[in-house]
């Protein structure tokens, strides 16, 4: 996926978040899905195609990435 544009991005903070510092915000551009570390700001951002967004949330309701 080429860069986006992430200048005008609105980012929201997950309803799930419980305060305790494990969270991700959310942005809703154009042509993608962005995510970043609710706690820093600069740390990488992961895009997302909208169907690719929407295979990572299954995978995480399925509590795929448990260790």
């Amino acid at each position: 996926m080429n860069a986006a544009d992430l200048t005008t991005a609105h980012w929201f903070t997950s309803s799930y978040s419980s305060g305790e510092g494990q969270c991700i915000e959310v942005a809703a551009l154009p042509t993608a899905i962005a995510s970043r570390d609710s706690k820093d700001y600069n740390s990488p951002i992961l895009l997302f195609t909208r169907d690719g967004w929407q295979d990572f949330i299954g995978a995480v309701n399925r509590r795929e990435f448990r260790g």
